[in-house]
C-alpha cells in the first residue's frame, strides 16, 4: 500500500552556543576570561600608576576604581553578547558591528567613572584627575565635556577588545574550515580507495568461476571442489577487512599463496610460486591485496601463454625507508600496459598507491634481461 510522504521530525536543531564552542569556536567562558583579564589588566596598571604618584586617599580610590572595573566588565560583557548573535556574520560586518556598539559602551563607561571620581569627591583639594589629564581643571568644565572627551579615549580602548574577539572567531572559523576540508579529503581518499579495491575482487571472482566452470564441463569434481574451497577461504579473509585498511604483508603474503593455491588447480604442471621475504618484514603494513592484480597478471600472461612451467615469484626487500615488493614470472609471453587486463590492473595499483601514500610511493614495470615481466612497488616502511 503506497504510503504519502511525511517529512521529517526529527531533524536537529540548529547548533546553539554551547554547540558551537564545542565545534572548536570561542567559548563563552574563553569570552569571560578575556574580558575579565582585559579589564584587570586596566585595573592592575592604574592602581600602579596612582601608588607611584604618591597620590592620597589610595585605599578610597581602589574601592572606587574596583567598581568602575566590575560595571567596565558587564558593558564588556553586553558587548560580547551582541557579537556571540552575529558570530556567523562575514568577518567585515562582525568588525562594523563591533565598532558602532562600542561607541555608546564607551560613553556609558565613561558616564560611571565620572559618577564614580567626581561626583564624589574624596576631599575638595584633591584633585581627581588620575583617569584623566591630570590637571584640576577637569572641576571647572562641564560634566557632558568631561564624559565626551573621556568617553573618546575608551571607545579605542573597548573597542580593542572588540577587534580581539572578532579575531579570534575567525581564527576558529578558519580551523573549522580546515578540519572539515582535511575531513572531506580524508572521505575522498577512502571513497577512492574502497572504489579501487572493490575492482580487484569482482575481477579476480569473474577468473575463478570460469576456471571454475571449466573443471566442471571436464569432470574434474575434486579439483573444483578444492578450488571452491580455497576461494571461500580467499574471500573469507579478504572480505572482512575494511577497503581502505592496511595489512601486514604476511597476511598480504597468505593471502596471495591462497589465490595461487587456486591457480594450481588450473596449472598443475606449470605454476611454480616461489616467496623470498624476510621474517623481519612479516610485519610491514601494505594495502589490502595490493599485490592481487599483479599475481593474476603474472598468472594471465606469464603461466597461461607458456606450453612449460613457469615460476611466479613474490620477493620484498627494505631499502632505506621504503619497503620494495616485487612480483615476477619467467614466462615466455610478455605483459604490457597497452594490453587491456594488464593496464587495467597495473593503474589500479599505481592509484592505490597514491591514494595511500602520495609521491612517496612509485611503481616500475618491465621485461628484465632475463626475460619475463616484473613489476616493482615501492612505498614507505610503515611498522604495524
Amino acid at each position: 500500500m503506497n504510503q504519502a510522504f511525511q517529512p521529517r521530525t526529527d531533524r536537529k536543531p540548529s547548533s546553539g552556543p554551547s554547540e558551537r564552542a564545542g565545534q572548536g569556536e570561542p567559548s563563552p567562558r574563553m569570552a569571560i576570561l578575556s574580558i575579565i583579564g582585559f579589564w584587570l589588566v586596566y585595573f592592575v596598571l592604574a592602581t600602579a600608576r596612582a601608588a607611584v604618584s604618591d597620590m592620597p586617599g589610595q585605599e578610597e580610590m581602589l574601592l572606587r576604581r574596583g567598581i568602575v572595573t566590575i560595571v567596565a566588565m558587564l558593558l564588556t560583557g553586553l558587548l560580547y553578547m551582541l557579537l556571540r548573535r552575529y558570530d556567523h556574520a562575514r568577518t567585515g560586518k562582525l568588525l562594523t558591528i563591533a565598532f558602532v556598539a562600542s561607541a555608546p559602551l564607551a560613553f556609558a563607561y565613561a558616564t560611571v567613572n565620572y559618577i564614580a571620581f567626581y561626583g564624589f569627591p574624596i576631599a575638595e583639594h584633591m584633585a581627581m584627575d588620575m583617569e584623566y589629564k591630570g590637571d584640576r581643571s577637569v572641576y571647572t568644565d562641564a560634566p557632558i565635556s568631561v564624559i565626551v572627551s573621556s568617553a573618546l579615549e575608551w571607545y579605542f580602548f573597548i573597542a580593542s577588545w572588540a577587534v580581539m574577539w572578532v579575531a579570534l572567531l575567525y581564527a576558529s572559523k578558519v580551523q573549522r574550515v580546515e578540519r572539515q576540508a582535511a575531513q572531506y579529503a580524508r572521505a575522498a581518499q577512502d571513497a577512492e580507495l574502497r572504489a579501487l579495491r572493490y575492482q580487484v575482487n569482482p575481477h579476480f571472482l569473474f577468473n575463478t568461476l570460469n576456471s571454475l566452470s571449466s573443471l566442471v564441463m571436464r569432470d574434474r569434481a575434486e579439483e573444483a571442489e578444492r578450488m571452491i574451497l580455497n576461494l571461500s577461504t580467499f574471500f573469507r579473509a579478504s572480505l572482512t577487512r575494511e577497503a581502505n585498511e592496511n595489512v601486514p604483508l604476511s597476511e598480504e603474503l597468505r593471502l596471495q599463496l591462497l589465490y595461487l593455491d587456486i591457480e594450481k588447480v588450473r596449472f598443475p604442471e606449470r605454476l611454480v610460486v616461489k616467496v623470498s621475504v624476510p621474517d623481519v618484514l612479516n610485519d610491514a603494513l601494505v594495502p589490502a591485496l595490493i599485490l592481487q592484480p599483479l599475481v593474476e597478471n603474472a598468472i594471465k600472461y606469464g603461466v597461461s601463454r607458456s606450453q612449460r612451467p613457469v615460476t611466479v615469484t613474490i620477493a620484498a626487500e627494505a631499502v632505506g625507508g621504503h619497503l620494495e615488493l616485487w612480483v615476477r614470472d619467467d614466462g615466455d609471453s610478455v605483459a604490457t600496459a597497452s594490453e587491456p587486463g594488464c593496464g587495467v590492473g597495473l593503474a589500479n595499483v599505481e592509484a592505490r598507491l597514491k591514494a595511500s601514500f602520495g609521491d612517496a610511493a612509485d611503481s616500475v614495470a618491465g621485461r628484465p634481461t632475463a626475460g619475463g615481466w616484473l613489476v616493482r612497488l615501492r612505498m614507505p616502511l610503515i611498522r604495524g
